[in-house]
């Protein structure tokens, strides 16, 4: 009996393990030229001070986005609170928008984006943790 309750305690600790692991990475998302308009939801805030403009993220992105080819892309954060969008490219690349009082909470970062992997913070300066929409589009 002791040797079978050990058994199944076993497989769950390590599918707690990973689940936790995938969520300390963030959501993944894949976006193409064609890609239709894609939501993501979250919460925003964490403890780690970072630059002048993210204000207070977590220490893994919220979301990573795989961009397969070369794109024209729209990042339109929503939140509440006072939100920063940060997202940072493998070649080093780092695109930063705060939140003003004339936007109420809507953050967006148009361009163009080329093949690659971002990482995407979604921050507060005021190191409050709230509710988010983020969209990525074509534009």
């Amino acid at each position: 009996m002791q040797a079978s309750l050990r058994w199944s305690i076993f497989p769950t600790a390590i599918a707690a393990v990973l689940a936790i692991s995938g969520m300390a990475a963030g959501q993944m998302v894949s976006v193409s030229p064609n890609t239709q308009p894609i939501m993501l939801n979250g919460t925003s805030g964490g403890t780690k001070k970072d630059s002048s403009c993210a204000g207070f993220t977590s220490d893994q992105p919220n979301h990573t986005v795989q961009v397969t080819a070369d794109s024209n892309l729209r990042f339109t954060l929503q939140g509440s609170g006072q939100p920063t969008l940060l997202i940072t490219g493998a070649q080093g690349q780092a695109f930063c928008v705060q939140a003003d009082r004339l936007s109420n909470g809507k953050v967006e970062i148009p361009g163009r984006w080329t093949r690659g992997t971002y990482s995407v913070f979604v921050g507060d300066r005021a190191q409050g943790q709230n509710p988010y929409t983020l969209s990525i589009a074509p534009q």
